[in-house]
């Protein structure tokens, strides 16, 4: 009798521990192929970092030549201190070109070898610079002393405005430096390549980046604008690439420029307005500690992109230029490491994939719903050379492995034709993630798309709070499916799969992997499919694909006929 009794709870347990790991009501997420909205831009191949001359070291040139793989189109790709005075080493929230410096006479010294260098590396990928006007040289700057910073994560992060953020003592040598400057890249590339690029002057100017005043700031960008354009008549100047445009400081500033260009008296030539060809901001969420866990704050990122359409459709003669988000991340430092900030400890794992796919989906929403012309948001994540596996910088990949935020580009790069509809009777739709975040119900949602041949459907289950949670049942409802036949491939990001971070968790954090393991690794960080490829046969153009998804999980369906 004793045995028959453990034998039936064995199998009771048995039987049950499967469902406890789902959850209890499936949710149904529907798709109408046939329903086109617009075109599939790919807003999200723009990515940027501070230090650029990690740009062509060996796990930069590394990550960029995977980068640009991923995309069907050229990537853009945005850098910091391009104009800053130094010797080209690399270090945190640091990068110099010595591109411009004098001599004894006070006479301009120009040498492109390291701005070369790195544009180079870009441009034999295939991809394309957004050429930021920045930061002060050193013997340009009102304010010089201290100049070099050795900023660390342990640092405080005021510690790095020093005199290369300082406006210039002599704004015709400034202007003739960016002249030097746009012409030398028009002789070496041609003008064609150079009018695919964006110039845009300095960064953050609203806070410590720049030290000067808002009108500094104009008079800045009057004398850049004036010298791209007498260098380049076609080129694309931009600016000015204020951060988190939701406050009332942020807003003044950017109204403040973009009252200028339209209508202010140029700072050059005393007419009217000058000249602008796409308008720049930030936007950022907030993550923060809540009861020993990591809680995102995606609504935060959100109403900043909001406020910055908003703002931009008021101006009838702008309206329709190009926005680009020139950073648009979970939050603002990418340099600041998990051990120091442990809010940061959403960036090596899946919370950080989950919640990418999710924000760019509402990215387009967005600018639909204002009306406005979104270019690119560009992700401020690259890579940091030569140090320690999985610290927690907010980064694409770790002495050369991936991580799994990059296979959501990766999905997205697969994503081609018109985006589509997905019907919004779920938990969430843009404006209550813009207005809440997201902390009920998990935001369970997709993005798809369709061209000639596929359809490609992003599904994932994504919430702010980084803590355990059962895998939902879910279903995808497609209509539209042309043939009567599709073969369908399954991608996921999860615990199990495309997850370098698990793995080396799994080999027990080893600070120095051998060489077996980092091969494992590599193979790790790629974008894996859930199971074998299968062929569907839609009834009447309509598939039902079940799957369970893990939370903080991302699945890309990928059907061709």
């Amino acid at each position: 009798m004793w045995f028959k009794k453990t034998a039936l709870m064995i199998i009771i347990v048995c039987t049950c521990m499967p469902f406890l790991a789902y959850s209890q009501d499936p949710i149904t997420v529907q798709v109408d192929l046939s329903v086109s909205k617009a075109p599939m831009k790919p807003i999200w191949a723009w990515f940027g970092y501070d230090e650029p001359n990690y740009t062509y070291m060996k796990d930069g040139k590394k990550l960029l030549t995977e980068i640009s793989k991923l995309s069907k189109v050229p990537v853009y790709v945005r850098v910091h201190s391009l104009l800053v005075t130094g010797d080209g080493t690399a270090a945190l929230k640091w990068g110099s070109t010595n591109a411009y410096t004098e001599d004894a006479k006070g006479n301009p010294v120009y040498n492109w070898t390291i701005i070369d260098k790195i544009f180079d590396t870009f441009i034999a990928r295939g991809m394309k610079p957004i050429a930021q006007i920045g930061f002060m040289p050193e013997a340009l700057s009102v304010k010089p002393k201290p100049y070099r910073h050795h900023w660390t994560p342990a640092s405080n992060y005021n510690d790095i405005y020093t005199g290369w953020a300082y406006p210039p003592k002599d704004y015709q040598k400034w202007e003739e430096l960016v002249y030097q400057w746009v012409k030398h890249s028009v002789a070496r590339y041609g003008q064609k390549e150079v009018e695919s690029w964006y110039w845009e002057v300095w960064n953050e100017p609203n806070i410590g980046y720049w030290k000067g005043t808002t009108e500094e700031y104009i008079k800045l960008y009057d004398y850049s604008a004036a010298a791209v354009k007498r260098a380049l008549p076609t080129a694309r100047i931009g600016g000015p690439e204020v951060t988190g445009p939701s406050s009332a400081q942020s807003a003044v500033f950017l109204k403040t420029f973009l009252n200028h260009v339209t209508g202010g008296k140029n700072y050059v030539n005393g007419g009217i307005g000058s000249p602008i060809d796409f308008i720049t901001y930030h936007a950022k969420g907030s993550p923060k500690l809540v009861d020993g866990h990591v809680q995102m704050n995606m609504g935060t990122q959100l109403r900043d992109i909001d406020s910055g359409f908003q703002i931009v459709a008021s101006y009838p003669v702008l309206k329709k230029l190009p926005i680009i988000i020139g950073e648009s991340d979970p939050e603002g430092c990418a340099a600041c490491s998990e051990d120091f900030n442990p809010q940061n400890a959403y960036r090596n794992g899946t919370m950080y994939s989950s919640y990418t796919a999710a924000v760019f989906a509402r990215k387009y929403e967005l600018s639909e719903a204002r009306g406005v012309n979104l270019a690119g948001a560009v992700t401020w994540a690259f890579e940091y050379e030569d140090q320690a596996w999985f610290r927690g910088f907010r980064d694409l990949a770790t002495n050369g492995v991936d991580k799994p935020v990059l296979n959501v580009f990766r999905m997205f790069g697969m994503m081609a034709g018109n985006r589509v509809e997905v019907i919004q009777n779920l938990a969430y739709d843009y404006k209550k993630v813009r207005d809440e975040s997201v902390r009920g119900a998990a935001d369970i949602n997709a993005l798809a798309a369709k061209s000639i041949k596929s359809a490609s459907i992003m599904v994932w289950n994504y919430h702010d709070d980084m803590t355990p949670a059962p895998d939902a049942t879910v279903n995808v409802a497609i209509k539209g499916l042309p043939a009567n036949k599709v073969l369908l491939h399954h991608y996921r990001i999860d615990g199990k799969h495309s997850n370098s971070y698990t793995v080396w968790k799994s080999m027990g954090s080893p600070k120095q992997p051998s060489a077996q393991q980092i091969l494992i690794l590599q193979q790790a960080g790629q974008l894996q499919q859930l199971n074998a490829p299968q062929w569907v046969s839609p009834k009447n153009g309509t598939a039902l694909i079940k799957m369970q998804l893990p939370r903080q999980g991302v699945s890309l369906l990928q059907f061709t006929w």
